[in-house]
């Protein structure tokens, strides 16, 4: 055999290897690229949640005591108000209404009216006068003719009854015509014009003042020009943001689930830690609401109390977005994997591990579980690599590699 034959055949063997290890390459299992995650031991706590609002413990809303005209309300929401000092509206005499031709003329019948009974008690008064002037004539004549023995005593004394009779009718005759004077001032008021200048109120005069209730802040101001409101009307709404609680509606199923004095967080409110809070009160009643997929669910309002509500009502107010979690069950020491690395295998839950750059099947018992972690009672220890979401490649023995 010659060199060159030697050569040829020492090529073409090479050229075949490399095809034959090119073949058994191909036809090897490619590794799967999956998503691993290690199995933890810590602190594991099982949440209700669901999206709630703030709301101020206690509001009050200022409201016009009686009808009448409320000048400009100079405050405005965040304004400080202090009890008892701060003004928040001031009430003052409302303008006359304009009068018809009917409305007017029955009025102008009335002053004349009015003025005719002035004219009539002053001349009742004239005559209470005169006869009063003379039982005091009589009076004193009376008591000089008992002096000198020409009168009884029981004449003097009818005499002095006489003219005490007639004064006290000319108090009363006094009176009377004060009174017909007031009703003319009355009758004559009533046609004064909205814009006269005597049915302007003069500065200070017949106004209310309303101070605030509490110490606190204006929530809303629901008037604010100068108006004639009727009694009750709404002004302005105060409150105290320091003390704040969160209130959330859950799912009936959920709120039985839920009892006063668990702990609960606040969280996705805007700061980097949750807050603390505690389950005050879970309403009695429930109500009907339709979710944004248009299902009708029951649900019930859960109070929270914050622990700490000056803090949180210095960043937080009335009407805040938050997120209410009520802690239903939590572990200090508990062995947990993600929820995204399990699957159901019969009526059991299973994982697959890594072993060797090998998925490797195992049957684990869960316990406790929330939105993203379960608690391992069996199977699985901590230290572990878990795949997690799986894929439908994946199977025991199937050759893994992290992604």
């Amino acid at each position: 055999m010659t060199r060159t034959t030697k050569r040829r055949i020492a090529f073409w063997g090479v050229i075949g290897i490399v095809i034959v290890g090119a073949l058994v390459a191909a036809m090897m299992p490619r590794a799967i690229a999956v998503d691993m995650a290690v199995v933890t031991r810590g602190p594991l706590a099982v949440t209700l949640d669901h999206e709630g609002k703030t709301r101020v413990r206690e509001r009050y809303v200022v409201s016009a005591p009686l009808a009448g005209r409320v000048l400009r309300i100079e405050l405005r929401p965040g304004d400080r108000v202090v009890a008892n000092q701060t003004v928040i509206a001031t009430f003052a005499p409302g303008a006359s209404p304009l009068l018809d031709a009917r409305s007017r003329a029955e009025g102008q019948s009335r002053v004349s009216a009015a003025e005719a009974t002035v004219e009539q008690a002053r001349a009742q008064r004239e005559q209470a006068l005169v006869q009063s002037r003379h039982a005091v004539e009589e009076r004193d004549r009376a008591r000089n003719l008992t002096q000198f023995g020409l009168m009884t005593v029981e004449a003097r004394q009818a005499a002095d009854t006489e003219a005490a009779a007639r004064q006290r009718a000319v108090d009363a005759a006094e009176a009377a015509v004060r009174v017909a004077t007031h009703d003319v001032e009355t009758v004559r008021a009533a046609l004064l014009e909205p814009g006269s200048r005597a049915a302007r109120p003069t500065p200070g005069s017949a106004t209310l003042t309303l101070r605030a209730p509490i110490d606190g802040v204006v929530l809303e101001r629901l008037r604010e020009s100068e108006a004639v409101v009727p009694q009750g009307e709404p002004l302005v709404t105060v409150a105290d943001t320091g003390s704040l609680e969160v209130i959330a509606d859950f799912l009936s199923t959920d709120a039985v689930k839920i009892q006063p004095g668990m702990r609960a967080l606040i969280d996705q409110w805007g700061g980097s830690q949750p807050l603390d809070a505690l389950v005050r009160r879970v309403e009695p009643a429930g109500f009907l609401k339709v979710s944004a997929l248009g299902v009708e669910e029951q649900r019930v309002w859960v109070v929270l109390d914050v622990k700490d509500p000056a803090s949180a009502g210095r960043a937080l107010g009335d009407g805040y977005r938050v997120e209410a979690r009520v802690v239903t069950w939590e572990g200090h020491d508990v062995v947990m994997a993600p929820v995204s690395s399990l699957f159901r295998r019969g009526d059991g839950w299973a994982v697959y591990v890594e072993e060797g750059g090998i998925a490797r099947e195992r049957a684990v018992k869960i316990g406790h579980r929330n939105g993203t972690s379960a608690e391992i009672l069996s199977g699985i220890s901590a230290g572990t690599s878990v795949v997690i979401y799986p894929p439908d490649a994946v199977a025991d023995g199937t050759r893994i590699t992290t992604r």
